[in-house]
């Protein structure tokens, strides 16, 4: 074979799309407003509110991302040591047994909403039944030793609270798991890297059976995780920043208006569950305890950082549904109390 025959192929580094760098300009902006520099007059009176976005967001993320590390190493470890058949093994086939498995499984891997998600995502990976996945996915942020002792603690040991609180979770989150459990086509209802046989979701790459390899795994997952934990930090910022509490607050009179208000304000929030029992205490002087219930059993299920997490795990249709019934629930059972 002659040189001349021989053709040498130099791999090209593909360019980068300039829409690429779109992305960076709305971050330039906000950075550029809030240090209030050379700014037109236009945009002066938004740099106080902007430097209380950033603030706001650099809050619920620092506080998000260790729950979101330990979720993610809990996960990793399922992923690499734990085989298939043991986890399916071990979790109930029974859509009831599983549901009420799912919502306990809390007490043994204490994580809030953020760390619950990749955890959830593993276990359906590996082949444990949805009511299983959904239930724990919804029940762990709150049926787990830190938020119940920090809920007792804040309320003094008051069982209509601590107590209200476990029970309206569990109720629930048990009967939401159970009626998705009822849907044709289960697997439809699952995100593409949580369905059970498809390949990993970390980017097809196998981690070996270490230390080394648990650390490589988590990395590769939390940077998936991460970048739908700042969208929902920064989208639960810019409301803060621009919707005020106040309002909210204001409108807090009467048995259902009260529990929408602080159902909607645990939404804008998006406080972790180990410590929102404190911010409940906060506002007990101005809201019954139907309302206070709402805002401790609807901000850990359905909060903005929390659902954006979701989809990683669950279909937008999934999600949707977990939604449109969690929220009736709580407002029911939030009402009933206030009566």
């Amino acid at each position: 074979m002659s040189l001349e025959s021989v053709q040498l192929t130099v791999p090209r580094r593909r360019p980068r799309p300039a829409a690429g760098w779109l992305l960076w300009l709305p971050v330039i902006m906000l950075v550029w407003i809030g240090s209030g520099i050379a700014l037109p007059p236009a945009l002066r009176e938004l740099t106080p509110r902007v430097q209380g976005l950033i603030t706001v967001f650099l809050g619920i993320f620092i506080e998000a991302l260790p729950f979101v590390v330990a979720g993610v190493l809990v996960s990793s470890v399922i992923a690499i040591f734990v085989s298939d058949r043991l986890i399916q093994r071990l979790t109930p086939r029974s859509p009831m047994a599983a549901a009420v498995a799912g919502s306990l499984l809390g007490m043994i891997f204490p994580v809030c909403e953020c760390g619950s998600v990749p955890t959830t995502r593993r276990l359906l990976h590996k082949g444990a039944p949805l009511p299983f996945g959904v239930a724990f996915l919804l029940a762990a942020p709150v049926i787990n030793p830190i938020v119940i002792a920090s809920t007792w603690v804040a309320f003094s040991g008051d069982w209509l609270m601590v107590g209200g609180r476990i029970g309206l979770t569990l109720l629930i989150a048990i009967n939401v798991a159970l009626v998705l459990s009822w849907l044709p086509r289960q697997d439809q209802l699952l995100a593409q890297g949580a369905t059970h046989g498809a390949g990993c979701a970390c980017g097809q790459v196998t981690h070996g059976r270490s230390i080394a390899g648990v650390l490589r795994h988590s990395s590769d997952e939390l940077l998936e995780m991460s970048r739908w934990l700042i969208i929902g930090a920064l989208l639960a910022a810019t409301m803060q920043a621009f919707v005020p509490q106040s309002t909210l607050l204001a409108l807090g009179d009467g048995p259902l208006l009260s529990v929408l208000v602080l159902m909607a304000l645990a939404v804008l929030l998006s406080v972790c569950s180990t410590v929102d029992a404190f911010l409940a205490l906060a506002l007990s002087a101005a809201f019954g305890p139907g309302a206070l219930l709402a805002f401790l059993v609807f901000g850990p299920m359905i909060d903005i950082k929390a659902t954006l997490m979701f989809l990683t795990t669950l279909s937008p249709r999934a999600v949707a549904l977990i939604i449109a019934m969690v929220a009736p629930l709580v407002i029911a059972a939030g009402v009933t109390i206030n009566l």
